[in-house]
């Protein structure tokens, strides 16, 4: 499936002081460059990166030379962060980052180093699951390490019309440990949870469509990663219903594959998109910094 989904080609540069916003030939995804976020934002120019940011679901900022807390300053001017649960991972001094690394010193993880091995929605297991997330590349690998983004509206309004009656109004439950005891067996990145852990992230239920709460749109909003069952069928009706939405939210032609280039920070909406790490070789590194937006509680 990944291998044919849509992937860009590096552009050139803008001229100096010109902030550009270039969709990509793809079916989301757009790239912005000629913009020094080591700065503050002005107000004009934050209202176009927000804009954009709606139409086209992925914005990848070129050559971003800025230091955590101004990804964090960034971050929050488009609402509150959300602190991961792995607080293992959290970057020393700034909690609101988490580190997404498979480096390991002295024997040790210094990030999550498998996120991403499902495909998800990052924190659908919340009550308010998260608005958006931004990525930014601190040590990338010579191979590997792409990203792939799939376009939920899209998903939602090229289903099948009889599937689209099947899941219309109906609940699905979203779980942080629906595969946390299967990635921890065999991962080094995944610690035991402590009670106090998983009180934190007690299921919840959302809906399968759920609304875009500034554009209208509707999109599918399950993920193999986080969603454990539909609300109100029997089991079995369930796994096949799920097993369906799976398939079709994540075909091809829905997909944008990041390639990643020093310093590229990835900002992507969590309420229309999902995504997916392809894989890093293990003698590779990888490191990135994330910080994650809280959002509304689905409808």
């Amino acid at each position: 499936m990944a291998s044919a989904a849509f992937a860009v080609s590096p552009t050139a540069s803008s001229p100096a002081g010109e902030v550009q916003i270039l969709p990509f030939d793809a079916p989301l995804g757009a790239e912005v460059i000629g913009l020094d976020l080591s700065q503050p934002v002005d107000t004009a120019t934050f209202k176009r990166i927000h804009q954009a940011h709606l139409d086209h679901h992925v914005l990848v900022f070129r050559d971003v030379s800025i230091t955590p807390a101004q990804q964090v300053d960034f971050s929050r001017r488009f609402g509150p962060l959300q602190i991961h649960v792995l607080r293992k991972f959290q970057l020393a001094g700034t909690p609101e980052v988490l580190v997404v690394s498979n480096i390991k010193e002295n024997g040790e993880p210094i990030g999550l180093g498998d996120a991403g091995h499902y495909w998800h929605s990052d924190l659908s297991y919340k009550d308010k699951p998260s608005l958006g997330s931004l990525l930014h590349a601190q040590e990338l690998p010579k191979e590997g390490g792409d990203t792939l983004f799939a376009n939920q509206h899209l998903a939602f309004e090229t289903l099948p019309d009889e599937l689209r009656r099947a899941i219309d109004g109906r609940l699905a439950e979203h779980s942080y440990l629906a595969k946390y005891e299967e990635l921890r067996a065999r991962s080094p990145w995944r610690p035991a949870l402590t009670q106090a852990q998983i009180d934190e992230v007690v299921p919840v239920q959302h809906p399968i469509v759920r609304t875009h709460p500034e554009t209208g749109r509707r999109a599918l909003f399950v993920s193999e990663h986080f969603t454990t069952g539909v609300v109100g069928l029997p089991k079995d009706e369930s796994d096949a219903l799920l097993a369906e939405l799976f398939a079709l939210s994540t075909r091809d032609s829905l997909v944008y594959r990041h390639q990643w280039q020093a310093n590229d920070m990835v900002f992507w909406d969590n309420r229309s998109v999902m995504h997916l790490a392809a894989g890093t070789p293990d003698h590779e590194r990888r490191k990135l910094y994330r910080t994650t937006i809280e959002g509304d509680v689905p409808f």
